[in-house]
């Protein structure tokens, strides 16, 4: 029931009702709406916010969340895994493939240091689970530049062996007469005494003696850069030009087996011993050169003969007897 207002009237003397303006009574009707729809607004947002009001399409994309999380976890225990692996193959190639190849290893700096700039990762920020998309982006661009990394080492070891197997193959490695066909080796690499002359001298290379016609053997791959007989003293003779500084010497030869410009390979037979040019008796001479350095033969000797053969040439060959030339 609806209370009734009075007020005194002093003229009169008496108490009088109280009437509202129609005016006055549409503002409290108003007011009255304005309130309750603001707390009917403040309740549903609230209603929204909390996990007893939620729509089938809200529970779908809770569920999506959830699922991407264990996907999330899932990747970055696999991230685990292919790091663990990618540590075990940069530790050998480090420690065996490019020690083997003399090669520098690198760094771990080099190899890890994350690459990604301030605002690579911007665009994924300020979203709930931003934490965890950016930092499991930041570990995949991390491990993608160690695997580029890797991959560049692996073509650089790759063609250093390729450079080491024809390096093997090009280094003068054998006799350049077989054991079998030697008849002894006459005089080795040092100062010697001259056949012609008595007087002691420098002797560049090694003699070895044996029946004319012997066949000779190119001791290591190369490529023939003289066949003739123009250099003094030499007589009939070849130059093989093995690459990385390497070049060796076969003098007095009876007759050649190759040409000028001729690749050969080692084993292949390049002439035959004679006594050609200023030599004593059927051997063959042979010299080997680095860098354009005469260097002795007997530290190449390690493709055909076995250590007891290398210990008996050693002997002989470090002894000062007469040179054949």
């Amino acid at each position: 029931m609806t209370k009734v207002k009075y007020y005194y009237d002093p003229e009169s003397l008496a108490y009088r009702k109280i009437k509202q303006k129609k005016s006055t009574k549409f503002a409290y009707f108003l007011l009255f709406v304005l309130a309750s729809a603001s707390f009917g607004f403040v309740s549903f947002l609230v209603l929204l916010n909390t996990p007893y009001f939620e729509t089938p399409k809200d529970k779908l994309l809770v569920r999506e969340i959830d699922n991407l999380k264990i996907n999330y976890a899932i990747l970055n225990r696999k991230m685990d895994q292919i790091d663990e692996v990618l540590n075990n193959i940069e530790d050998r190639d480090n420690n065996l493939y490019r020690l083997y190849f003399n090669a520098a290893p690198i760094s771990d700096e080099d190899r890890k240091t994350n690459i990604a700039s301030n605002n690579r990762y911007k665009e994924l920020e300020g979203f709930n689970n931003s934490e965890l998309v950016v930092n499991t982006s930041k570990r995949v661009d991390v491990l993608t530049k160690e695997l580029a990394v890797q991959s560049k080492s692996l073509d650089q070891i790759l063609a250093l062996a390729k450079t080491k197997e024809k390096l093997l193959a090009a280094i003068p490695a054998i006799q350049p007469v077989k054991n079998e066909n030697l008849k002894r080796m006459a005089s080795g690499f040092g100062y010697r005494s001259d056949p012609f002359t008595k007087v002691r001298k420098m002797h560049e290379g090694m003699d070895f003696t044996a029946k004319m016609g012997t066949p000779i053997y190119a001791t290591g791959d190369g490529t023939i850069e003289r066949a003739d007989n123009t250099a003094s003293g030499y007589g009939n003779h070849i130059v093989i030009r093995h690459g990385f500084g390497y070049e060796t010497l076969y003098a007095h030869l009876y007759k050649y087996n190759c040409r000028i410009g001729q690749r050969v390979k080692r084993g292949d037979i390049i002439g035959y011993v004679g006594s050609t040019g200023r030599s004593e008796a059927p051997h063959c001479h042979y010299e080997v050169h680095k860098d354009g350095k005469v260097v002795n033969p007997l530290n190449f000797y390690y493709g055909n003969i076995s250590a007891a053969e290398y210990v008996a040439i050693s002997k002989i060959a470090n002894q000062e007897n007469q040179s054949l030339d």
